[in-house]
């Protein structure tokens, strides 16, 4: 059982992933009921829906493709190997997300809150005031990147353990589960925990007291790196993609019934109607989830000259966007303008100065490589009078 080159298809879909945060964290600030760091004049009840849609699959289908990243970067290093360049890739760009990206966050949503001091005044005192939401360090929407580094490191013996023969030889019991629909058998852990933690615990993103969530996200990693560690998985998800998407759009359906209708079980109720509530979004999100890995393994898993220069943007672009959100909606915010034309404005332009400043200032310079959890640049071939050179590269692991 090898799967020892990098499959395109997962590539493609960590990408639709980032754009599909970016068209989320740009709905925020006109996302009706829900708060967030600056909020427009005026909100909307169709961008909620959209919100809502994404949010219950976009984390779980980034942690997932995490975990088959993680996979791969194990099978040339060791353990410590592997903890180390994920401590360079994660650690390094969260610390300066947590120093220089994020910040303008704070201080902007601070200032409409009432505070009236310059950004460097603010940034003095913000080392002295603690943690957000009470005081203005934090990690925004860092903490995925936190999140991995931290599931990363508790998972890593079972990581290493799985990457070796002995362990290969363990995953090929899971071979049964890739006949028939025995695939949906992963969820059950998730599903279970969740339907009762979170019925009683909030997320809090805060790493420490996330006990619903931080459990949660970590069963996609895991499931990920079981289903690459062992193709026939992989090949389940693929087979069984149209009833995949089948029951995530029935479950879609009736959570929307209840959501519409005003029926949701509230939060805390410890009834078999709350968790079977629950349980069923969570069903629905590894749903979405297992439907955009088969579609994406039936469809996406082919090369492409945009592939190699994006699969280098989008973790850069990621550290980078909501920061330009915040900063653009800031000043859109106060303007009597359609919430419509404030939303697309925001997407189309988070999009363009978000990739500028990767592409003019982080790509071309080996510091600012290393700092945003970027590879070191490969280096350029001296031409030579050879005939037929290949040109194609082999293809590389992302850095997650």
């Amino acid at each position: 059982m090898q799967t020892s080159s990098r499959q395109t298809y997962l590539d493609w879909l960590r990408i639709i992933a980032i754009a599909g945060v970016l068209f989320f964290h740009s709905a925020m600030p006109y996302v009706a009921e829900w708060g967030w760091h600056i909020k427009n004049n005026a909100t909307s009840h169709v961008l909620l829906e959209m919100n809502d849609f994404l949010h219950r699959f976009r984390m779980p289908l980034l942690f997932f493709i995490s975990g088959t990243v993680s996979y791969y970067m194990l099978q040339s290093r060791s353990g410590s190997g592997f903890l180390g360049l994920r401590f360079r890739r994660l650690f390094v760009p969260l610390l300066l997300g947590i120093l220089v990206i994020v910040p303008p966050q704070v201080y902007l949503e601070r200032v409409t809150q009432g505070y009236h001091g310059n950004f460097w005044h603010f940034y003095a005192e913000m080392f002295r005031t603690g943690v957000y939401p009470k005081g203005n360090m934090s990690w925004h929407h860092l903490w995925f990147i936190c999140y991995l580094l931290a599931y990363d490191i508790l998972c890593a013996p079972l990581f290493v353990w799985w990457s070796s023969p002995a362990g290969k030889k363990w995953l090929q019991k899971l071979n049964v589960l890739a006949s028939g629909k025995w695939i949906y058998v992963l969820m059950i852990p998730s599903v279970i925990s969740h339907a009762f933690l979170s019925r009683m615990y909030w997320q809090t993103g805060d790493l420490i007291h996330d006990y619903a969530y931080f459990p949660y996200w970590m069963l996609y990693l895991v499931a990920g790196f079981v289903c690459i560690a062992n193709p026939l998985l992989m090949d389940s998800l693929e087979r069984n993609r149209r009833t995949s998407f089948a029951v995530a759009f029935v479950t879609i359906i009736v959570i929307n019934y209840f959501r519409w209708n005003k029926l949701e079980p509230m939060h805390g109720w410890q009834g078999m109607a709350g968790w079977s509530y629950t349980a069923l979004a969570v069903v629905s999100a590894w749903m979405w989830v297992f439907a955009a890995v088969g579609y994406g393994k039936r469809y996406l898993n082919r090369k492409s000259r945009v592939l190699g220069y994006a699969n280098e943007a989008v973790y850069p672009f990621y550290i980078l966007h909501q920061t330009v959100i915040v900063i653009l909606t800031y000043y859109l915010a106060p303007l009597q303008e359609d919430i419509g034309l404030k939303y697309i404005f925001t997407v189309v332009l988070t999009f363009m100065i978000s990739m500028s400043i990767f592409h003019l200032f982080i790509r071309p310079y080996a510091p600012m490589r290393f700092v945003f959890g970027m590879k070191p640049a490969a280096r350029r071939q001296p031409k030579t009078e050879t005939i037929d050179e290949p040109s194609l590269q082999p293809q590389t692991v992302p850095a997650t």
